[in-house]
């Protein structure tokens, strides 16, 4: 449903914050941890905030679920 999402801007964050979520990471696809995004997209989806963007071990989809904890 991306009528639904809200884009946000990720560059808005800090180069601290955007490396963290770039390299800690989970792939469905390849089954491991911390393999990396690149092509970040950052979006408001029901009230949640998620990261999206490419393995880049595999090219697969990593979406990332912000919590309070990451604000």
């Amino acid at each position: 449903m991306q009528d639904d999402r809200t884009e946000r801007d990720f560059s808005v964050r800090s180069e601290e914050e955007q490396q963290a979520f770039l390299q800690e990471t989970w792939c469905d696809h390849c089954q491991e941890a911390n393999l990396g995004m690149k092509n970040p997209r950052e979006y408001l989806y029901k009230g949640v905030v998620f990261i999206e963007g490419e393995c880049k071990r595999c090219g697969n989809v990593v979406l990332t679920e912000l919590t309070e904890d990451d604000f």
